[in-house]
């Protein structure tokens, strides 16, 4: 399979920042539905004039979990917004960045980083994570094959063809969708886009998919990557139930 990293794209491919009504992909503004998703902000404005190129959530009142290749290679701190749509402004938290020292560029496996703030982020509540093995007990159970999964994100809307290639589309603004389960691995939770399903794209990496409908805050699994260009086919996301991420999170918050 060819993994496509749901980090921004930016240059040619992107566009404008206009703020039509389907987001995410086939999707709609989330607002105040997950107050506990946030974007990672960069120090100066992409090309497309937005400042978010990846997503994330808050899983203790003081760790923001991510995906690795978000960050850039010694990277030592990060700005997370949790505003809904982000406008220079808006309340900024700079943490220190850690990533998964098992991470490597050439490997996708523990794609995983969180951002640790020294003070607590006050009026948030942070989001559930799973018990071990949770979703292997679903698959055992013949429940997870029928199971709708809820991704949150700051990514490009659904690209659309241009003159070179897709062009993508931001808007610093916090979407969700519904999506349909396609096979669980060992690290994996696939996801597939079924007729009325939304997606991830790029900006989406390091964000939340909730197990169950929009109104679910349980994360049982992080946006990492997909197996083509155009946001279109199956979306690639890291299980948080499995041993190896267990381990790297236990190491910042109590697990369940």
């Amino acid at each position: 399979m060819r993994f496509v990293p749901f980090v921004v794209i930016v240059a040619a491919l992107v566009v404008g920042v206009a703020s039509p009504s389907w987001a995410i992909t086939n999707g709609s503004p989330d607002e105040s539905g997950h107050p506990e998703v946030g974007a990672l902000i960069a120090d100066k404005q992409n090309d497309d004039g937005t400042w978010s190129y990846c997503t994330g959530t808050l899983i203790s009142p003081t760790v923001f979990l991510t995906a690795a290749h978000c960050g850039a290679r010694r990277q030592k701190t990060a700005r997370v917004s949790f505003a809904s749509h982000y406008e220079p402004g808006a309340p900024v938290y700079t943490g220190r960045y850690v990533a998964d020292p098992l991470y490597t560029d050439e490997a996708d496996a523990h794609d995983m980083a969180v951002v640790i703030f020294s003070t607590a982020v006050s009026g948030i509540k942070p989001a559930t994570l799973p018990v071990a093995g949770m979703l292997d007990g679903l698959e055992a159970n013949g429940t997870l094959e029928t199971t709708r999964f809820t991704p949150v994100g700051y990514g490009s809307l659904a690209p659309t063809k241009g003159g070179r290639g897709n062009e993508f589309t931001y808007t610093d603004t916090r979407n969700l969708t519904s999506i349909s389960f396609k096979t669980l691995t060992r690290k994996w939770l696939e996801l597939n886009l079924h007729e009325g399903d939304g997606g991830t794209c790029y900006g989406d990496s390091g964000g939340p998919n909730f197990l169950g409908g929009p109104t679910s805050h349980l994360l049982v699994a992080t946006t990492i990557s997909g197996d083509d260009d155009a946001c279109k086919s199956t979306n690639y996301d890291y299980r948080l139930d499995t041993a190896s991420a267990r381990d790297f999170l236990g190491r910042f918050v109590t697990l369940p």
